[in-house]
């Protein structure tokens, strides 16, 4: 099956780079700016596909079925010779490749563990994590690479929480995370830590049969009718944990630097932490970490924004253009704390919009309301240039990002 990451390394370069200016859309998707939300875009390996740009185009793709989101049945342009699918009903776990009615099936068992008794349970938990951390870098030192000892910590931990790994069992869940999501790791150890991490996660499945808790992976092995495979639940709790570990982690980093950088924005929100909400919103508007990996298959001849789709053809959603669409926001470029809510594509739309946005928000209203107000001097501690980006990665972010706070 493809990946999202495999689709972005056949990007053009300057469609994914974003350089000397880490908070904008990279250059090659700014040049685009004005041209149409729809176009043809070329790939690395010669195949063609399309491109959207516009905030409505994008969402009548992801709104609109008949562009499919299985890879198995419906190969995007990274696979031109792709298997006969399969013909009976998919066995895995990965709902965020799947269509109706296998995505309907999971996604509903899903959606029902995420509930707002959870999600409220875990606030004054989140905050504590929060706070623990910032006591460990003030006691360790005035410096500290923000990355590593905060911004990544805090979604692993509550992952672990959600997915009722056993407090003994956290700091090897954690080690292995950090190992297997960590794109400077060498390719040869990654693979190995993250079939680890596939074998702790099976083995946590196994322990959930045997004696469930209140915990997801128990809720989704006792709602489940018919019951759920092995196979199917080891494959949805590591989904949870990519999509609720990298992206958080790589918000709470990128948006600190963010703020560091426009320190008028920062004076506002401290100014104002009734801000932080709005602050937040606009945050994953104007950062948009989600690069060229969303994408879809016409799975007929369809037509966005005027433009025909054939059938077959693989459309690419860019999202950090989509979310400074100029038809739709004042200045699109401009991070502004006190911009008025509106809604954007940070977590997708349609049946795939992230069913963990809400959690994600409180990580990052804890995150950063408790590292801003605990750290009021808080600054970088190289020069901004010197900050490494992720620009590799179908995630955006940091991969360190070095404070003080003397």
């Amino acid at each position: 099956m493809t990946t999202p990451v495999a689709l972005q390394r056949l990007i053009p370069s300057d469609m994914v780079e974003r350089g000397a200016r880490p908070f904008d859309p990279p250059a090659g998707l700014r040049d685009l700016r004005g041209r149409g939300a729809v176009q043809p875009l070329t790939l690395a390996n010669g195949a063609s596909a399309w491109l959207v740009t516009g905030l409505e185009e994008a969402r009548a793709v992801l709104g609109d079925l008949r562009f499919s989101s299985d890879r198995v049945r419906h190969p995007d342009a990274t696979q031109p010779a792709a298997p006969a699918p399969p013909a009976g009903e998919r066995t895995d776990g990965t709902f965020v490749f799947m269509d109706p009615p296998e995505h309907t099936r999971l996604r509903k068992l899903l959606t029902g563990q995420f509930t707002v008794r959870r999600m409220r349970a875990l606030e004054s938990h989140i905050s504590d994590i929060a706070v623990r951390h910032i006591e460990a870098m003030t006691a360790a030192g005035t410096e500290a690479d923000l990355v590593p000892a905060y911004a990544q910590p805090i979604p692993s931990l509550v992952i672990c929480e959600l997915l009722g790994v056993d407090y003994a069992d956290r700091a090897e869940f954690q080690q292995r995370t950090a190992v297997a999501l960590n794109s400077s790791t060498p390719p040869d150890e990654r693979r190995r830590a993250a079939g680890e991490l596939y074998r702790f996660i099976r083995e946590l499945v196994a322990v959930k049969l045997a004696d469930p808790g209140d915990d997801i992976l128990s809720g989704l092995i006792h709602d489940a009718d018919p019951p759920l495979t092995d196979t199917q639940l080891t494959d949805m709790a590591v989904v949870l944990l990519g999509a609720g570990h990298e992206t958080t982690a790589n918000m709470l980093g990128l948006s600190t630097f963010a703020l560091l950088q426009h320190p008028e924005q920062l004076a506002a929100l401290r100014a104002d932490p009734g801000l932080l909400d709005n602050a937040i919103e606009e945050l994953l508007r104007f950062l948009s970490i989600i690069q060229m990996g969303v994408s879809r298959v016409a799975t007929e001849q369809l037509t966005v924004g005027g433009v025909d789709i054939p059938a077959g053809a693989t459309v690419i959603i860019a999202t950090p253009e989509t979310n400074r669409d100029p038809r739709h926001w004042d200045d699109p470029d401009r991070l502004d704390v006190h911009r008025p809510r509106t809604s954007h594509l940070a977590f997708g739309h349609g049946i795939h919009q992230c069913l963990g946005q809400q959690l994600a928000r409180v990580e990052m209203k804890a995150g950063l309301g408790e590292l801003f107000t605990r750290l009021p001097k808080l600054r970088l501690a190289v020069p901004a240039e010197q900050v490494p980006l992720r620009n590799e990665m179908l995630i955006f972010g940091v991969h360190s990002l070095p404070v003080t706070w003397a």
